[in-house]
């Protein structure tokens, strides 16, 4: 099975690890991942192959584009970037066309989604089924009955179905889209996609930190384009806490972290020998893997590592939409995290708070981890119905042609 799997992201990282999840889960089956955003630093997986589209991310109210490359005007990014997605297309004929979120979400790019999904779907790129990929919690707008028109008007003729990334004992789907109903094409709940920790490579970090009984606490922001006040108050705090509850932090400060900002937090913590600042890790699993708390903005994958490590976190949901505190929310309802707020981040709320979370243990919350792994199922189903369809069709073509004769 062949698949080209569009993802972009415009803001966090989130989106481009769930899909890299995903695409690890179909290790059978070849997966050419399509992106357009900032540059990401990961080792591809041996079953994938990356074609990065001329770059583009969103201004701060997600409104208009801009262009990645210096001195790049928007329309003629535009009009290379389908230009050179229809050759990936024509040149992959795949057996899946799958995308990330859209049409519940990135209506800026139905530039050039929809003149792909119209060919798909006219069958210019050989017999080919669309699957939209989709995060439990969806943005909120202000007319929503709009937006599930709009939804309605380009998911029904485009695709056959739809993966949600979510358990629907915590998250449904129609809590946060009411249009559930009138979707066509059918729709499959995977679970939560959830990376789970590599004992060994826990092992061996375990091994270079030589924590001993110091607990180590985890603060991290994603991709670092928000988080600041965040990161500024964990290393306000730490030092205090340090006096009576002695601890090592690993502060991870993200690749988009301005680097004025990132050099400000390294320099602080340079009088500080419990902090290490740094930008990012590939091993950040087992970081938290080890970690007895752990500090963080709400993302999706970030939510799913403490779930997949059973470590406890305060967590500071971003709060421009929904869908981080409402997530976060959730899950502290039932024991698994402590949210906390703005006004939360001064040193004499924030030590108490990450000193009773040292002490606390996150409730198990038996949820359905395994997205990526139900996702590749789903697929792999598909493509199977595919060909056992066209199977049928021969074979009630020749026998019609028996029947002739």
């Amino acid at each position: 099975m062949r698949i080209v799997f569009y993802c972009q992201h415009v803001l966090g990282v989130g989106h481009m690890f769930r899909s890299l999840e995903i695409v690890k889960a179909l290790k059978d089956h070849e997966v050419i991942l399509v992106t357009g955003g900032a540059e990401v630093d990961f080792e591809p997986p041996a079953n994938m192959t990356r074609i990065q589209l001329p770059g583009l991310m969103m201004d701060a109210n997600f409104t208009r584009f801009i262009p990645l490359e210096e001195g790049a005007e928007v329309d003629e990014v535009l009009i290379r970037r389908l230009k050179l997605f229809k050759e990936i297309m024509t040149r992959y004929q795949p057996d899946i066309f799958m995308v990330e979120l859209f049409p519940f979400g990135r209506k800026k790019f139905r530039f050039e989604l929809l003149p792909i999904l119209k060919k798909v779907r006219k069958g210019e790129y050989g017999k080919c089924r669309a699957v939209c990929s989709v995060r439990d919690i969806l943005v909120e707008k202000k007319d929503m009955q709009r937006q599930v028109e709009r939804v309605h008007g380009y998911l029904n003729p485009n695709f056959d179905h739809v993966l949600v990334h979510s358990d629907p004992n915590l998250v449904r789907l129609d809590e946060t889209f009411p249009g559930v109903e009138g979707i066509v094409p059918e729709v499959h709940y995977t679970g939560y996609v959830a990376r789970k920790p590599d004992p060994a490579v826990t092992a061996a970090l375990a091994g270079e930190l030589n924590l001993g009984d110091t607990p180590l606490v985890v603060a991290s922001v994603g991709g670092g384009h928000i988080g600041r006040d965040l990161l500024r108050g964990v290393m306000t705090a730490s030092p205090v806490l340090n006096e009576t509850h002695p601890h090592r932090m690993m502060v991870f400060a993200g690749p988009y972290a301005e680097e004025d900002e990132f050099l400000r937090l390294q320099a602080e913590a340079e009088a500080h020998p419990h902090i290490t600042v740094k930008r990012f890790t590939k091993r950040f699993l087992a970081y938290l893997d080890l970690a007895a708390l752990s500090v963080s903005l709400g993302g999706y994958n970030t939510t799913m590592n403490l779930l997949a490590t059973n470590t406890f976190g305060l967590m500071y949901p971003f709060l421009q939409n929904r869908e981080q505190n409402m997530r976060a929310r959730r899950i502290e309802d039932k024991g698994g995290l402590k949210v906390i707020t703005e006004e939360d981040l001064g040193p004499e709320r924030l030590v108490p708070l990450m000193r009773e979370g040292l002490d606390r243990k996150a409730a198990p919350l038996h949820l359905d981890l395994d997205g990526a792994e139900n996702s590749a199922r789903i697929l792999e189903k598909v493509y199977l119905n595919m060909q056992t369809g066209d199977m049928q069709t021969g074979d009630m073509q020749t026998g019609d042609m028996q029947a002739g004769d």
